[in-house]
């Protein structure tokens, strides 16, 4: 007997295996290929780092940073031993930007490419934060020797703008090779005057030496072991700037004790801020008028503020860790600030120690602050 049936397909077992569709295919190699990436971010470091805000402290305040776990051995970090000081209140917060990675140990792309998608961290290539050839340990010495050269550059702006008379001269820290100045000048010289001009820091040394130009020797007045005289040096160019091949630096002889006690921080950019809780701590009025406040920017004896790196982190770690409402941004800074600024913070453009206070006298009285220089929003 023979039945009939519409199921003309063969029987399980002698099927022909039927190819998997080209959908399919593309969905698993996709997959490989994300698995793939996930472990390239994952693991594989990147020739960048990542600058964040870092701690903050306050510098009427102790060592420590500000929201950290107090601490029985913390120092006030500002101390000024045989003079009468005066109580303080608010703060005036000095800030710093931590470094996600070293040529050591760099990030991985995960981590870079989180941190561009955040405004308050930034990716800077690896050799602008350590120059080829520069090792992890090189560059915190470096550091830690700008670090020492802000504090007393602060002490002496402070001593300066507070009417305090002492020795303060331009020095010969160190002689470039082959320099004009190589075979004229000796480590240890005191530079006193260009053509004529005296000269007591480092900005009016190189407005001096900008001002001789290249070409024609320019006379230098110098003292050397105690004597005076005149050397001719003829400056030349390098990288867009005139120079006369030496690293300068400042030398002072205070009048009295000025202690800074800050470890584990280095670099310049806390210059202004020293010098301002400095005076706060020698003057009888609360500078801030006891509001929160903070600031950044190196600083030389004449009260020039200058510019710095990292701003950006700065004023989110001025507004999210220190609370602060009112910001002192260097002038020559204005261009990364704005477009940046946190919502909240208040931030003023200052060329100067004296375009500070004037700032914070304003603040402390509450008075308008509309005719302040600042840096535009946007």
């Amino acid at each position: 007997m023979t039945l009939f049936t519409d199921d003309h397909s063969e029987p399980p077992a002698d099927r022909e295996r039927v190819a998997p569709s080209r959908r399919v295919i593309v969905g698993w190699v996709a997959i490989g290929v994300a698995v793939v990436l996930a472990l390239v971010l994952a693991l594989v470091p990147a020739p960048f780092v990542i600058e964040q805000p870092g701690p903050v402290y306050n510098t009427l305040g102790t060592d420590q940073a500000v929201g950290s776990e107090p601490s029985g051995d913390a120092k006030q970090l500002i101390t000024i031993p045989s003079q009468t000081t005066y109580p303080t209140s608010g703060s005036l917060d000095l800030l710093t930007v931590s470094v996600v990675g070293n040529p050591d140990q760099r990030p991985t792309w995960f981590d870079i490419i989180s941190a561009w998608f955040d405004p308050s961290r930034a990716v800077q290539p690896i050799d602008a934060v350590f120059p080829p050839g520069t090792t992890t340990e090189q560059s915190n010495a470096a550091n830690a020797a700008l670090m020492v050269d802000s504090q007393q550059d602060a002490i002496a702006a402070a001593l300066n703008e507070l009417g305090y008379k002492f020795p303060q001269n331009v020095e010969v820290k160190q002689l470039i090779p082959n320099s004009p100045a190589a075979k004229v000048l000796k480590t240890g010289d005191e530079i006193t005057s260009v053509n004529g001009t005296s000269v007591t820091s480092i900005a009016e040394l190189r407005k001096a030496v900008s001002a001789n130009g290249t070409g024609k020797a320019a006379e230098l007045g110098i003292v050397r072991d105690g004597a005076a005289s005149t050397v001719a040096i003829t400056p030349e160019e390098t990288q867009g700037q005139v120079v006369l091949g030496i690293g300068a630096g400042m030398d002072y002889k205070f009048p009295f004790d000025v202690n800074i006690q800050l470890n584990n921080v280095g670099g310049p950019s806390a210059g202004q801020m020293f010098a301002l809780g400095i005076i706060d701590k020698l003057t009888p009025d609360k500078l801030n008028g006891g509001k929160k406040v903070a600031g950044t920017g190196t600083i030389d004896n004449a009260g020039t503020i200058g510019p710095i790196g990292g701003i950006r982190q700065k004023m989110f770690a001025a507004r999210d860790t220190g609370g602060a409402g009112y910001f002192l941004a260097p002038a020559s800074n204005c261009d990364e600030v704005t477009g940046h600024i946190p919502s909240g913070l208040h931030v003023f453009a200052v060329k100067t120690l004296a375009d500070s206070l004037a700032v914070l006298k304003a603040v402390s009285d509450g008075a308008s602050t509309s005719g302040l220089p600042t840096c535009p929003a946007s």
